[in-house]
């Protein structure tokens, strides 16, 4: 059995200030919607170097002490899709929206009415509840199903 495998690796952030969380309206067209921010790792670069990278370039801010909370994996063809998801609630700079889409803040509660990014509001699990730390998708009787684990 083969030990290793091809792997995208992502990360995401939930910045938060109180009962407000920071997020994006994305215009992607491969993942519409309302999400944190974050993006890809790039090779050879740190997991949290990375999504303090991603942060800037998409918010303006520069966020700090990124506590990892969990992770969500799926595979595209044969490749494993791995997002290491993050919050912080430190920050400094000055808000500013990207190319990728508009940043702004909402609460907890507009955020699960927005019109979401898909499985986004599934995710807020992994960020919220401390005893969930994996989002998955596995195939079962070729349906995807996800479980948080």
């Amino acid at each position: 059995m083969k030990r290793s495998e091809d792997v995208e690796l992502m990360n995401m952030c939930m910045i938060y200030d109180g009962d407000k969380v920071l997020v994006q309206r994305r215009i992607s067209k491969g993942w519409p919607g309302v999400a944190f921010p974050g993006g890809h790792v790039e090779k050879k670069e740190s997991f949290t170097g990375a999504l303090i990278r991603e942060v800037y370039e998409e918010t303006g801010l520069t966020i700090t002490s990124p506590i990892l909370c969990g992770i969500k994996s799926w595979y595209k063809d044969d490749t494993r899709c791995i997002v290491l998801l993050y919050k912080t609630s430190n920050y400094s700079g000055e808000l500013k929206s990207s190319r990728e889409g508009e940043v702004f803040w909402i609460t907890l509660k507009e955020f699960q009415h927005m019109d979401l990014a898909q499985d986004m509001l599934e995710l807020l699990d992994v960020f919220l509840d401390e005893t969930v730390q994996e989002f998955i998708y596995c195939d079962e009787n070729e349906e995807t199903r996800y479980q948080l684990l």
